[in-house]
């Protein structure tokens, strides 16, 4: 049972007084952008949001693009969609490679103005000619046309990019602006599924920016530290659930 239908509290909740670093992982910061609510309710008040359920597929394809671009890293020699895509890099041979696509670890960076240890796993790092690396994340989906990152909710696909490129920085690496997102498309206009699935492979690459990172860990910082509840995030689907549950409750409420 998850924690929030067991009515447990998170573990890592932020106390105002206390002078010890607090762990914020990536996805947390991208809560905090989406809806300063919900980040409050979670990380001060320790009430997650219902959690989304695994996408098993999904993980199957992350866990086999990371075993073939790591063939090619232990051979030192470049994937073939490099050439498709005139991408001149390998794959980076780094000790730490394991610990950076460890969830519980990950690559770490204590940003001292806002204390929090900052954090977030990668699926994978190239690295170029000049000793710039290039900051790698796998997507999987399944949609007719061609995959992109176009979308509006891909924004958060863009900040993830971003944030890693930024924790690299601040961890003494040479990191270039483009990173790759690594897109696979499932087809699913085949005649029969003939137990298999096939897919498209496409690299993507962005240009990211990550000039909005040290001030949104202030206001996240200082948001954790208030003590009244952010206003309710009309565009934010859990405010309006909470709302109209609040609606729909208040005349039984009144009952009483």
């Amino acid at each position: 049972m998850s924690q929030y239908y067991s009515g447990k509290r998170a573990k890592n909740v932020f106390d105002p007084a206390s002078k010890e670093p607090f762990l914020l992982s990536r996805s947390k910061l991208d809560s905090f952008l989406n809806c300063r609510r919900c980040f409050y309710l979670d990380r001060r008040l320790g009430v997650a949001q219902p959690p989304g359920y695994p996408f098993s597929l999904n993980s199957a394809v992350d866990a086999l693009l990371k075993k073939e671009f790591d063939i090619h890293r232990t051979e030192k020699s470049p994937h073939p969609l490099f050439a498709t895509y005139g991408i001149d890099a390998l794959p980076f041979q780094h000790e730490k490679m394991q610990e950076w696509r460890d969830a519980r670890r990950g690559v770490q960076y204590l940003h001292e103005p806002s204390n929090f240890l900052v954090s977030g796993a990668i699926d994978d790092i190239w690295v170029n000619p000049q000793g710039e690396l290039h900051v790698v994340d796998y997507k999987a989906t399944s949609k007719n046309g061609e995959v992109n990152i176009d979308a509006d909710w891909q924004i958060g696909y863009k900040r993830q990019m971003e944030i890693y490129q930024w924790l690299f920085r601040k961890n003494g690496f040479q990191v270039s602006n483009v990173g790759y997102f690594v897109y696979v498309n499932a087809h699913t206009d085949r005649k029969a599924f003939d137990g298999k699935l096939e897919f498209d492979v496409k690299i993507i690459p962005y240009e990211g920016s990550d000039v909005w990172i040290e001030s949104a860990l202030l206001e996240a910082r200082k948001t954790l530290e208030a003590d009244t509840l952010p206003e309710a995030n009309m565009d934010c689907d859990f405010c309006l659930y909470r709302k109209s549950v609040q609606d729909a409750l208040a005349p039984f409420q009144k009952k009483e």
